[in-house]
């Protein structure tokens, strides 16, 4: 449930300040203190001199690392991002061990040593092999009959197996002081409904057919006698629920989704389906008069679907789902075929990770919070939640001045939008308050249980906010994240403290690079509050329109470019950035920086910025946005981005967004010719 609102609500950098400060010159003094001969920040032992500045910025800045650096077995992909979380994980390893032994730790440190203790116990795991998972396939093997399916799929819904559809909780877009219910398309065992449907596609169609083996070899594991014919069966029913699904792109209207809908009215989207039997058994009878029903074309297929498919077909299904949901925290030939398939053939990744690392994951994931407390202690100094709150307010700031001098929106727009600014909030590293563990059993010779009663755990923390005030204290991601994001229902931004260190934020580096990088994430997830998603809600969190019809027309007309823009980038051969699908994270990318470029001049007071390793200050501010995007990425883990992430390429995030920035083109002196030249009148410049 948590996992659907963060990708689909939350627009992270990868997935409160009241006001802004009175003048754009009160607001933008220095970040902070730094060393008294700060560094450049710039890895300068990556540049590729071969390479012209004016031709490839990506390239020129990152070339030698891209020459040298091969991805490591265990990862799809690497560069700032993969490697900085890879360099956490020893980390979040030592806190989670020191808390196994911490005696006098309490009962939140026992859990913590507990959870991590039943993964790393293969002899167990080995000696259990699929008895874990009895009970929940003998819920599927009881089903005699379709009018049971809406309590299995409550119940799937509510321990983290995969389902025809499902159910999450967040604000009521329309009316952002509620909690409402939504339900949603689901069902798929992979990643896009493109991987089922575009048959002229041969890799998709080889991942296709290989993840009909996978299931085949899945099922036989798990003790049927026929796992291949039961497989094919499975897969051609999610075929079908492919066929229904609305595509990415069309996902990302907020409006299109919003579809409120009575309880009593449930029936005649879908139509024969008992939502009354879901609903009660959901927890959700009696706690709110309306749903919101994102797809309802998808539910009415689906129930006619689920009609029209023979139960036997179902229960296979079913089956298949809690395998799937589980094999990590079986045995060592569930865990091999898992990783085989959604590691290897849908990723490319030829190595799986240490134990330790997956059991630090799985640990982190179930008790966030308890893991990022003991992190933010030991990890996270008070000065650099300090320095950062200097830079938000900066930004906040540049974004105020820049609002006003916008020469393609009218006057009454501008006023909303600098209202909405007004009420952006910020959190920066860690909550205010911690989340309660105590409610949740951990079993150290439990790990299947572990993981349901953990995703149970969640289920009802988010069931219990119907009906209840919004938590404007609550937390989408946890401190030990490498990543951030904007809430458009929250009109909030949010930094964590694990994406506060160098590439992104270097505390001994001049202003420059630091202004590039993390002052390119913080205008990025600003600038997600004036996206074409984003702007649609106003300050309040709510969906209303509050464009004039001629701003709609300038900005649709601003989009449109950046979308013809981004779909000539090619990563693969046969495969193009889909600019559409990242239509929203492209604007933020290049409104961000452009933001960011303009509080790094009002931060210099009109002085002139030091030359550090031959590099002036604009220089640098730019570098440091594309040494942030260095990446290197498997083929099939590519394929997988281009159908399902909504995020460009790390190359075209650096030189897709570098064409458009005026300051580039001065600080490089790029000129007609080069290929990172566009021609004026062919640049996109948004906010």
């Amino acid at each position: 449930m948590k996992r659907h609102l963060l990708s689909a609500l939350m627009l992270s950098l990868i997935a409160g300040l009241a006001g802004a400060a009175d003048s754009a010159k009160s607001a933008a003094p220095s970040s902070a203190k730094v060393a008294s001969k700060p560094t450049s920040g710039i890895a300068v032992e990556y540049i590729d001199p071969a390479v012209r500045v004016q031709d490839d910025l990506f390239t020129h800045m990152n070339g030698k690392w891209l020459a040298t650096t091969e991805i490591p077995a265990d990862k799809s992909s690497w560069g700032s991002f993969a490697k900085l979380r890879d360099d956490i994980q020893p980390q979040l390893r030592a806190i989670i061990e020191g808390a196994a032994s911490n005696k006098a730790g309490g009962p939140e440190a026992q859990r913590i040593g507990d959870f991590y203790a039943s993964f790393m116990d293969e002899a167990r795991l080995e000696q259990l092999g699929i008895t874990p998972l009895n009970a929940e396939l003998a819920k599927v093997a009881a089903l005699s009959d379709k009018k049971q399916l809406p309590q299995l799929i409550s119940h799937f819904n509510q321990i983290g197996v995969t389902a025809p559809y499902n159910y999450g909780v967040h604000q009521d877009n329309k009316d952002s002081t509620k909690y409402v219910a939504d339900i949603y398309q689901d069902g798929l065992g992979l990643p896009d409904r493109d991987y089922y449907l575009k048959a002229d596609d041969a890799k998709l169609a080889d991942t296709l057919a290989k993840y009909e083996l996978h299931v085949g070899k899945m099922l036989t594991l798990a003790g049927d006698a026929h796992g291949a014919t039961t497989a094919h069966a499975v897969v051609e029913f999610e075929k079908e629920l492919a066929k229904l699904q609305w595509t990415k792109v069309e996902l990302r209207d907020p409006i299109k989704a919003y579809n409120k809908v009575d309880i009593a009215k449930l029936g005649e989207v879908a139509p024969g389906y008992d939502w009354n039997a879901y609903l009660s058994d959901a927890g959700v009878a009696g706690k709110v008069s309306y749903v919101i029903v994102s797809q309802p074309s998808y539910l009415k297929g689906m129930a006619a679907l689920l009609e029209a498919t023979p139960l036997e077909t179902l229960k296979a299904y079913f089956q298949w789902q809690v395998v799937r949901a589980h094999a990590p925290y079986l045995s060592k030939a569930f865990v091999d075929e898992n990783f085989a398939f959604y590691g290897t053939a849908l990723t490319g990744v030829t190595e799986q990770r240490p134990r330790w690392k997956r059991a630090v994951s799985v640990t982190e994931g179930a008790l966030g919070e308890a893991v990022g407390k003991l992190y933010v202690g030991e990890h996270f100094p008070a000065e650099r939640k300090a320095r950062m709150e200097q830079l938000v307010k900066n930004l906040l700031a540049s974004y105020k001045t820049s609002i006003d001098k916008l020469d393609w929106m009218t006057p009454a727009t501008k006023k909303q939008a600098q209202a909405k600014l007004a009420k952006f909030t910020y959190k920066i590293g860690y909550p205010n308050k911690w989340r309660d563990y105590s409610r949740l059993e951990i079993r150290k010779d439990d790990l299947v249980g572990n993981v349901i009663r953990s995703r149970q755990f969640d289920y009802n923390k988010e069931l219990n906010k119907l009906g209840k005030p919004i938590d404007r204290e609550e937390w989408g991601m946890t401190p030990q994240t490498v990543n951030a994001y904007y809430n458009p229902e929250m009109n909030e931004i949010v930094f964590p403290a694990a994406i506060l260190q160098a590439p992104f934020f270097n505390a001994d580096a001049d202003d420059a690079v630091n202004y590039g990088a993390i002052g390119g994430v913080i205008g990025h997830e600003i600038s997600h509050g004036f996206d074409d998603q984003g702007a649609q809600y106003d300050g309040d969190g709510n969906l209303r329109d509050w464009w004039t019809k001629e701003d709609h027309k300038n900005f649709a007309a601003k989009t449109k470019m950046l979308v013809e823009q981004y779909n000539q980038f090619s990563p693969l051969p046969g495969y193009h950035v889909n600019g559409e699908l990242t239509l929203g994270e492209n604007i933020a990318d290049n409104s961000g920086v452009a933001i960011a470029y303009k509080a790094y001049k009002l931060s210099l007071h009109g002085k002139k910025a030091p030359v550090i390793d031959g590099l002036t200050g604009d220089q640098r501010f730019y570098m440091g946005f594309a040494q942030v995007w260095r990446m290197k990425m498997r083929e099939a883990a590519q394929i997988q981005q281009i159908k399902t992430d909504p995020h460009s390429p790390g190359q075209f995030r650096a030189n897709g967004t570098m064409r458009n920035q005026p300051g580039f083109y001065d600080a490089f002196g790029i000129k007609p010719g080069d290929k990172m030249y566009l021609a004026p009148k062919d640049r996109v410049i948004m906010w």
